[in-house]
């Protein structure tokens, strides 16, 4: 087990990716803290699951991602439980998708405070940690949206560039310390954050829901076949691996093809 004993933090993981790799950090023997908003039962179903089933320990922290002391708690909460936090997942993530002049200055706020400086925040509360123990796995959910864009997601858009200068600098800030600094940019995941943009892209678009499937979101991946959340867990799993200690910085494609184009 590459991880055990280690203690991993995980934002946005009561569902989709986040969940995905929570699980697969906790198959390899790490304890998990896992965050995100949802259903009480069934937060503590994937909670009580990760325990039963891979014998770590699980606990659940509800820290809003908009709130900078939160998120500073939340990595405190993790450090006792567990003794150290030596992996950190940033993945929480929203989504809005609409023209620049019809974008509501409170989404562009809130998207930018929860898909990008919640990271800061994170990594902020986490890295004097890892520095103290010479080690450390730092790794973000980007999106193909890091590299390039598509209408009507502004925010999106300009949070996920964000998430990629943020990894390439603390990856500089961090490179004598046995920490690494990584993001993964997948292109569409089947989730529930995409499965949501879809009424909105009809209505912004005009379309049918099979035409934004097939004509928008798929249209983009060469493949024509959707990432799957276990594919994007075993890059993270690997980050986290002693044979990707010299990647660092890196922004690692997972998205059929798009952003060769």
């Amino acid at each position: 087990m590459i991880l055990k004993s280690k203690g991993a933090v995980v934002t946005g993981s009561t569902s989709g990716i986040g969940l995905g790799i929570a699980r697969a950090l906790a198959k390899e023997g790490a304890n998990v803290l896992i965050n995100g908003f949802g259903e009480p039962g069934d937060i503590e179903k994937e909670r009580s699951g990760i325990e039963k089933e891979f014998g770590v320990r699980a606990i659940y922290s509800p820290a809003d991602m908009t709130k900078p002391e939160e998120i500073a708690e939340m990595v405190s909460t993790a450090e006792k439980a567990f003794g150290s936090v030596d992996v950190l997942v940033n993945n929480a993530g929203i989504q809005f998708v609409a023209p620049i002049e019809e974008f509501p200055v409170d989404k562009w706020n809130q998207i930018i405070a929860i898909n990008l400086s919640a990271a800061f925040n994170a990594i902020r509360a986490t890295v004097p940690g890892m520095k103290r123990r010479k080690w450390g796995r730092i790794i973000s959910t980007a999106s193909a949206h890091s590299l390039v864009a598509s209408p009507f997601k502004v925010a999106y858009v300009a949070a996920k560039h964000g998430i990629a200068g943020i990894t390439k600098t603390v990856a500089l800030e961090t490179a004598t310390s046995g920490i690494t600094v990584n993001c993964i940019s997948p292109g569409y995941v089947w989730t529930p954050l995409v499965e949501k943009q879809i009424p909105d892209t009809m209505k912004a678009r005009n379309m049918s829901r099979e035409q934004v499937i097939n004509e928008v979101l798929l249209s983009a991946q060469p493949t024509k076949e959707f990432v799957t959340v276990d594919e994007v867990a075993a890059i993270a799993l690997f980050l986290c691996s002693d044979a990707a200690k010299q990647i660092t910085g890196a922004n690692i494609s997972v998205d059929g093809g798009w952003t060769a184009e």
